[in-house]
């Protein structure tokens, strides 16, 4: 029997995989429309705080919310088009720039990196590298009339789901429970989700005035950056101070300014990451550094790097939930960072 058992997990699990594989392009944007429907609750528990807007129907405040989420991602979008264009070009500034390096690096190093220099140089394309980094980025909202559509169901259903767990569960004692149990799913995954996206935003908007001081080229372009891989721990936080000290090297043809980037950059992702987060996070689920790397390299060979990007929220949504259920909890507590999670 559990041989059987064992079996039928396994094939579980091989299904799930080649299921994402195959099927990412629908899965993809239904998880982002998911994340999109957290932070619309959130922006309407907000709303509804501030007196003449509680008084509005629900549907107006949803409507409401969903339009400023909308709103701010178009505005974005836009931002970092044009930054994307200012990018380009200064590309052939950048390709100069690395001869320049070199010869530097050559008469503080003694090291003759000039052939090594003008063979990367004539490889490496700027171009495509930038071109690759911002479809990662826009590729999770390009398709957005799904994400859109996908939102528009979610958003739809939510009034009819309570109705829908009553008939479930007739019996009143049981119903009180699944809705409790639901209820504290949903309070904190939405907690966890804003309270990261408010950090996130707070990281880049102070890395946006750090790069604009420094000079670097397209500032809000790297906040973008610096604000998206800021939702996976550790290593986003590390990738996304690296990029821009590079290209600030490259900018330049100095390593001063690089020099700049990674210690004001860093400075804020170290302040942010381990003072103004845990406070406000106080005890929320944190996952263990090694369920990182591990979650990044499976997300990563399943989806590419849009994976990646979404490895960390997929996996703090899959704890809270195993977290709130007695079969599924000692998995939880394996998975987090301190061996604890919320009661």
């Amino acid at each position: 029997m559990e041989t059987s058992k064992k079996i039928y997990i396994f094939l579980v699990l091989i299904t799930i995989v080649v299921v994402c594989i195959y099927a990412q392009s629908i899965i993809i944007p239904f998880i982002l429309a998911i994340l999109f429907w957290f932070l619309i609750r959130v922006i309407k528990k907000l709303l509804v705080k501030v007196k003449f807007i509680g008084r509005m129907p629900k549907w107006i405040i949803t409507l409401f919310s969903t339009l400023v989420l909308i709103g701010f991602l178009t505005l974005a979008v836009i931002m970092i088009s044009k930054n994307i264009k200012t990018l380009s070009n200064t590309l052939p500034d950048y390709e100069a720039n690395v001869n320049k390096i070199a010869q530097q690096i050559n008469q503080q190093f003694d090291i003759d990196l000039m052939d090594m220099a003008g063979n990367f140089a004539k490889d490496l394309n700027f171009g495509s590298i930038l071109s690759s980094l911002f479809s990662t980025l826009t590729g999770l909202f390009g398709n957005a009339f799904t994400v859109l559509l996908y939102l528009l169901f979610l958003l739809l259903e939510e009034p009819i789901f309570p109705k829908k767990l009553k008939a479930m569960y007739p019996d009143k004692e049981r119903h009180e429970h699944v809705k409790k149990l639901v209820d504290k799913i949903d309070h904190s995954i939405g907690n966890y989700i804003a309270l990261k996206t408010l950090t996130s935003l707070l990281t880049g908007f102070l890395s946006y005035f750090a790069l604009l001081f420094i000079g670097i080229d397209a500032p809000v372009f790297w906040a973008f950056l610096i604000f998206v891989l800021n939702f996976i721990p550790t290593i986003g936080s590390l990738i996304a101070t690296a990029f821009p000290a590079i290209f600030a090297i490259l900018q330049f043809g100095e390593i001063t300014p690089g020099i700049l980037v990674l210690s004001i950059v860093g400075a804020i992702q170290l302040v942010v990451g381990n003072f103004i987060e845990p406070k406000l996070m106080g005890n929320s689920l944190n996952i263990s550094p090694l369920v990182v790397f591990l979650t990044l390299a499976i997300w990563g060979v399943i989806w590419g790097i849009s994976g990646m990007l979404l490895s960390v929220p997929i996996t703090v949504i899959l704890i809270i939930i195993m977290s709130e259920f007695p079969g599924t909890r000692p998995f939880a507590i394996l998975l987090s960072q301190r061996g604890t999670i919320n009661e």
